[in-house]
C-alpha cells in the first residue's frame, strides 16, 4: 500500500529507528558494524534495506528484534515499537513481544524450524502459549493459518515434519508461524534468496497479498534489487554499516544519487537485456566512487562449431537407489537424470538452467565422471568417460574441471592459497614444484588477484576472492572444458557480474568451452550461446540463446521466464497468480519403464519436447 509523506506524517510508525549503532566486541575494543541508523516503517508499508554481504542489513533486523548475544554486542540509540523502546524493556517483556507484536521470517527455514516436531504442532504450541487457545482451538487456527499460507491440503499435512517438506514450502510454514500471532510487524530477513526462481515469485506473492489483507508493516532485508522492485514502498540503502541513501522506491530506481545506489542497479542483470544481440556480453564495469559504469564489452566469436563435438552427451540416465522395508532392500531409485543428450563444441557455452532437484548437477557430476551414470554414452575429446578406468579418469580430468557453487567448502581451510594451486599439477606431474608455483602466481595475475596472496589461507578472502581461486584452481591443468555449477549463485550482485566477466574473459583469451549450471535466467541470457532447460530429470527445451529467451515453447520455459524478479517499481502491484505447487519426486518404483520422449524442431536447432 503506497502512502504519501504528507500520510505518514500524522501518522505514528509502527517501527521508528533512531540513531542505531550497534557495535561487536573484538579483541580489544567495540567495534561497530552499524553506524547511526534511522529510519520508520508505518502500518501497511514496505520497507526494504538492501545492501550487498557485510552492509549491515542483518544486524539491524537482528538489533531491532534484540536476538544478539548480550555479552558480545552493544546496541546504542532508540527502537521504538508502537510507542514502545524495545532496547530498555527486560528479556522477559521482549519474549512476550516477540511473536505477539513483531516477528520474524529467516533465510533458511530448515535451521529456524526444530525438526523433531510436525509442523502442525510447532505453531500450535505458540498459539497455546501466547493466546491461551485450547487444543482444539489451536488445531483449528493452525490449520487455517497453513490454508492462508496456500499449503495445499493443509490438513493432511499437519503432522508432517519439516523434512518432507520442499524449501519453499517450508518458507510458507515459517510464514505462517510469523502471522499466528497476528504482529503489526513483520521483519523478513533474504526470505526468499535460498529459494528457486519460481517459488521465489510466490512468496513474493503470498507477503504481498497477506500485508494487504492483515494491514502489516514489513521490513524486508535482501541484496536483490530485482526483489525490491517487487515488494519495496520505500528503500534504504545501506553501505559498509551506514544508509548512504533513502527514499521511494520509485525514485531510488530512476532518479539514484549516491554512486554506490548507481553501481548497485548497474550490476543487476535484466532479462531481455541481449535482444537483438548474438554473442554473450560482459556486465558493464562500475566505479564505486563515482556510481559510472563503463560500456559493456560484447565477446567476440569464439565457438568453432563447424567440427566434431568436444563434448557428446547421448541417453544419459543417472539413478540413485532407494532403500526401505525391514530388510533394507531396494525398492526404488530416484531418477535423477533421464534419457538426455546434447552436444557442446570448443569455444562454446552450453548453459543447464532449471530448479533445485531438476538433475542440472547430477548431469554435471556424470560428465567430470563425479558419479558413474546408470546408462547412456559420453563422449569427451577421445575420451569415452562412462566405461574409464581409474588411470584413464585422472588423464581425462586434464582436460575437464569443475566449480562448484560454495568456494570455501571447495578449498582445503588448513591449506594456503598456493598449495592448493600447486597440488593438482604436482599430482598430474605437470610441472615440478618450481614452475608449479610460477604458474600459480601467474594465474592468480589472470584471475585479477595478486601473487603476494599466495601464503594466505582461504578464511582471508571474501567469497568473490575465493570463487576466483577455484578458478585459477581450475585452469592449473589447461582444461578444454569447465563445469560451472552455480559457481556465481552465491555472490553478490556486484561480484557476481566481476566473476562472469572474468569467466568471458577466459573464454575469450584460452577459446574455453563451457557448461554453465545455473536457475539464474538474467546471468544465463548474458553468458550463454545455448540453452538446455531441464524439469525433473529431462531437458524439455533446447536451443540457441536467442531463441529461447525471445520465442520460449515449453510451459516449464515460459513460468521460470515469468518467475524472474524484474527491476523495475512498476510492477510492484502486479501479481503473478502463479499455481502453487511443489517439485514433483524424481522417485519410481523398481521395474518402472520411463516413456520415450518426442522432440520437435520449432526452429534450426530449437528442440522442445512433445
Amino acid at each position: 500500500m503506497n502512502q504519501t509523506t504528507g500520510q505518514q506524517e500524522k501518522r505514528q510508525p509502527v517501527l521508528s529507528v533512531k540513531h542505531l549503532t550497534t557495535s561487536f566486541l573484538g579483541e580489544d575494543d567495540w567495534l561497530p558494524v552499524v553506524r547511526d541508523l534511522s529510519f520508520d516503517v508505518y502500518a501497511g508499508e514496505t520497507l526494504a534495506i538492501v545492501g550487498e554481504s557485510g552492509s549491515g542489513k542483518s544486524v539491524t533486523s537482528l538489533s531491532v528484534m534484540r536476538l544478539l548475544k548480550a555479552q558480545s554486542s552493544r546496541i546504542e540509540g532508540e527502537v521504538w515499537l508502537n510507542q514502545r523502546n524495545v532496547l530498555r524493556l527486560s528479556d522477559k517483556q521482549m519474549r512476550d513481544i516477540r511473536g505477539n507484536e513483531m516477528a520474524m521470517i529467516f533465510q533458511e527455514p530448515m535451521t529456524s524450524l526444530n525438526p523433531t516436531f510436525s509442523i502442525g504442532r510447532q505453531i500450535a504450541e505458540s498459539l497455546k502459549r501466547h493466546r491461551g487457545m485450547s487444543s482444539a482451538q489451536a488445531r483449528a487456527e493452525t490449520l487455517r493459518l497453513l490454508e492462508k499460507v496456500r499449503i495445499p491440503n493443509a490438513k493432511a499435512r499437519f503432522d508432517e515434519y519439516p523434512h518432507q517438506f520442499s524449501g519453499g514450502m517450508r518458507q510458507r510454514v515459517m510464514i505462517a508461524m510469523a502471522l499466528a500471532l497476528k504482529p503489526k510487524l513483520l521483519i523478513a530477513d533474504e526470505p526468499t534468496t535460498a529459494l528457486d526462481v519460481t517459488i521465489q515469485g510466490q512468496i513474493l506473492d503470498l507477503i504481498k497479498t497477506l500485508q494487504e489483507e492483515e494491514g502489516m508493516a514489513v521490513l524486508f532485508i535482501t541484496h536483490d534489487m530485482g526483489v525490491v522492485a517487487e515488494i519495496a514502498d520505500r528503500t534504504l540503502v545501506m553501505y559498509r554499516g551506514e544508509a548512504v541513501e533513502s527514499g521511494a522506491t520509485e525514485d531510488i530506481f530512476h532518479r539514484p544519487q549516491h554512486p554506490y545506489t548507481r553501481a548497485l542497479l548497474a550490476a543487476v542483470p535484466k532479462l531481455g537485456s541481449m535482444q537483438g544481440r548474438d554473442w554473450p556480453l560482459r556486465f558493464p564495469q562500475i566505479n564505486l566512487q563515482t556510481g559510472e559504469a563503463s560500456v559493456p564489452q560484447e565477446v567476440a566469436g569464439t565457438i568453432d562449431s563447424g567440427l566434431t563435438p568436444l563434448l557428446s552427451v547421448k541417453n544419459l540416465s543417472a539413478r540413485f537407489p532407494v532403500y526401505g522395508g525391514i530388510f533394507s532392500r531396494q525398492v526404488g531409485a530416484v531418477h535423477a537424470v533421464e534419457n538426455i543428450s546434447f552436444d557442446l563444441f570448443q569455444g562454446e557455452t552450453l548453459s543447464l538452467v532449471g530448479e533445485s532437484g531438476c538433475g542440472k548437477s547430477t548431469t554435471g557430476r556424470a560428465v567430470t565422471r563425479l558419479l558413474k551414470p546408470h546408462s547412456g554414452a559420453i563422449d569427451f575429446d577421445g575420451f569415452d568417460v562412462t566405461n574409464l578406468g581409474k588411470r584413464d579418469i585422472l588423464q581425462m580430468r586434464q582436460r575437464i574441471q569443475m566449480i562448484f557453487q560454495d568456494p570455501f567448502t571447495s578449498l582445503n581451510p588448513r591449506m594456503r592459497i598456493g598449495d592448493a594451486l600447486i597440488e593438482p599439477m604436482l599430482q598430474h606431474k605437470l610441472h615440478n614444484r618450481s614452475d608449479a608455483r610460477e604458474k600459480a602466481a601467474s594465474l592468480l595475475q589472470k584471475v585479477g588477484l595478486s601473487p603476494d596472496m599466495l601464503r594466505r589461507f582461504p578464511h582471508e578472502f571474501s567469497g568473490g576472492q575465493r570463487q576466483r581461486i577455484c578458478i585459477a584452481r581450475a585452469l592449473t591443468l589447461d582444461p578444454k572444458v569447465i563445469v560451472a555449477d552455480e559457481s556465481v549463485s552465491a555472490l553478490d550482485v556486484s561480484v557476481k557480474a566481476q566473476v562472469v566477466n572474468l569467466l568471458l574473459d577466459l573464454q575469450e583469451s584460452m577459446n574455453l568451452s563451457y557448461l554453465f549450471i545455473s536457475h539464474d535466467m538474467a546471468v544465463v541470457e548474458r553468458v550463454s550461446h545455448r540453452v538446455a532447460v531441464m524439469y525433473l530429470g529431462e531437458i524439455v527445451e533446447i536451443g540457441p540463446r536467442a531463441a529461447i529467451f525471445d520465442n520460449p515453447q515449453h510451459p516449464y520455459t515460459k513460468k521460470l521466464m515469468a518467475s524472474v524478479p524484474v527491476p523495475d517499481p512498476s510492477r510492484r502491484m502486479l501479481k503473478r497468480q502463479m499455481q502453487v505447487d511443489e517439485l514433483k519426486s524424481p522417485v519410481r518404483d523398481n521395474g518402472y519403464i520411463p516413456p520415450q520422449r518426442q522432440y520437435q524442431e520449432v526452429s534450426a536447432g530449437h528442440f522442445v519436447q512433445v
